[in-house]
């Protein structure tokens, strides 16, 4: 079993919950682009959190209990409000660097997102701005495909058809990251390894692909989504998005 095979939960820095099925909002974004004061207070907070959550799994299990629930409401909450801090500044877009601002970045990166369609994933609908960028996506990976491997520490899963989120992200980040930076003549990390993901929940569709498609509307770049060169929306749904 490796790294990058299908875990339906992992945690690095935060959790990261992949259910075969789902349909996913991802945000990744550049390198350096939040402060670095602001991440490590974040971190730390979380990590508290995610101790004291262990500590009462170890004395209760993971029966659902009042302190069990709080604590992973806690999470939740911290989580919710981060990203809403980091869409903040990243808006803003006065830190750090903005390498998607220039078009022929912007544009590997969308063939890269394009790219994986129809194979790893049912692309619904990306925004790439200056610093980040959002994406709807339905991998193709379904729990019929996956050959049960018994782990008690995990639930890891064989030898699947389509591809793990960890491979797809492997596969996107890394290869526009390589291309990207040739066009930039630069070397280093271009995105940031921690990303933001998390399956969309029922009757949140639409409302996850309205908020993604009017990234540009929202900081003034555009009246319009459909104006944004770097927006995209999947044929079948872009009549359920227009403007009235």
């Amino acid at each position: 079993m490796g790294n990058l095979d299908y875990k339906e939960f992992t945690r690095r820095r935060r959790p990261h919950y992949n259910p075969p099925d789902g349909t996913l909002f991802l945000t990744f974004r550049l390198a350096g682009s939040i402060p670095k004061p602001q991440v490590r207070h974040y971190r730390a907070r979380l990590h508290y959190f995610q101790d004291q959550l262990r500590r009462v799994e170890r004395l209760c299990g993971v029966q659902p209990s009042s302190e069990l629930i709080d604590w992973r409401n806690k999470i939740e909450k911290l989580n919710r409000e981060w990203f809403i801090k980091t869409e903040d500044i990243l808006h803003r877009a006065q830190y750090g660097p903005v390498w998607l601002s220039e078009p022929s970045v912007a544009e590997k990166v969308a063939e890269n997102l394009r790219r994986l369609d129809d194979d790893a994933y049912r692309l619904d609908a990306y925004s790439i701005m200056s610093n980040h960028l959002h994406m709807v996506f339905k991998p193709l990976l379904t729990a019929q495909e996956l050959h049960t491997v018994f782990d008690l520490e995990g639930g890891t899963y064989g030898s699947t058809s389509h591809p793990s989120l960890s491979k797809i992200m492997f596969a996107l980040k890394g290869r526009s990251a390589r291309e990207c930076n040739l066009i930039l003549d630069r070397r280093g990390a271009f995105w940031e390894h921690e990303s933001f993901d998390h399956k969309i929940r029922s009757g949140k569709f639409d409302k996850t692909i309205r908020y993604v498609l009017n990234n540009p509307v929202k900081v003034g770049l555009v009246d319009d989504w459909q104006e944004w060169r770097w927006n995209y929306c999947r044929e079948e749904l872009i009549g359920r998005f227009k403007k009235k």
